[in-house]
């Protein structure tokens, strides 16, 4: 009975100390702008839009790392807005505060300045209407040509039909809630986002992407 009690107080300290080190990530969340007449939707395994915000714990001084950081992409001309825009802070869902990239596959990438152990990356295509995008793909390289040291923390392309592996996420509605995803530590300097179009038409579009963590040891 004691080697249990003694094991029940150390699990219990344990776990009251793991929680110390995390805390829940929070950001500021665009006001609903929902424009345009809605599109059906017509995917399979299809995540609806949430309700409220989402959640993820994250290591203790976790910090937003992306702010004003450089973005260069597939497209080296948006058909609208600028690169600039993806990480500037401003997530609103109107005219002046998205970027366009062409048709098919397209992708952007945020260069962080110095690898980094990354927590979590919160992105926001397009949130005015409702929409789902296609073979969203979310991996974190060393290497700006992500050849070498690839680390995939979030994929919905169920056919690879993008050439970058089959994901097993699901696809979901785009909101002003964004998606979070959990990037686990992965270590790297540079976050590349992939899209194929999405369910209203083939461009790929681009609000915000916050990229969150703190520099890898």
């Amino acid at each position: 009975m004691k080697t249990l009690a003694l094991s029940t107080i150390l699990l219990a300290f344990i776990g009251a100390s793991q929680a110390a080190d995390t805390v829940p990530l929070t950001t500021a969340i665009p006001p609903e702008v929902i424009e345009g007449t809605p599109m059906p939707i017509n995917v399979k395994d299809l995540v609806p839009a949430p309700k409220v915000a989402p959640t993820l714990n994250v290591p203790a001084g976790t910090a937003l790392l992306s702010k004003g950081k450089k973005v260069t992409s597939s497209d080296d001309f948006p058909v609208v807005g600028e690169l600039t825009l993806i990480t500037d802070g401003e997530k609103e869902g109107g005219e002046g505060y998205y970027v366009e990239l062409m048709d098919g596959p397209q992708w952007i990438q945020i260069d962080l300045g110095q690898t980094d152990s990354i927590a979590a990356v919160w992105v926001w295509h397009f949130h005015s209407q409702l929409r789902a995008y296609h073979d969203v793909v979310i991996q974190i390289s060393d290497d700006p040509e992500f050849k070498t040291g690839v680390t995939t923390v979030y994929n919905n392309d169920f056919d690879d039909s993008s050439k970058l592996g089959k994901g097993s996420d699901k696809p979901y509605v785009d909101s002003r809630y964004g998606l979070l995803v959990d990037a686990k530590g992965a270590k790297g300097r540079y976050v590349r986002l992939s899209s194929k179009g999405n369910t209203s038409n083939d461009s790929n579009h681009y609000i915000e992407v916050e990229v969150y963590g703190s520099p890898a040891s």
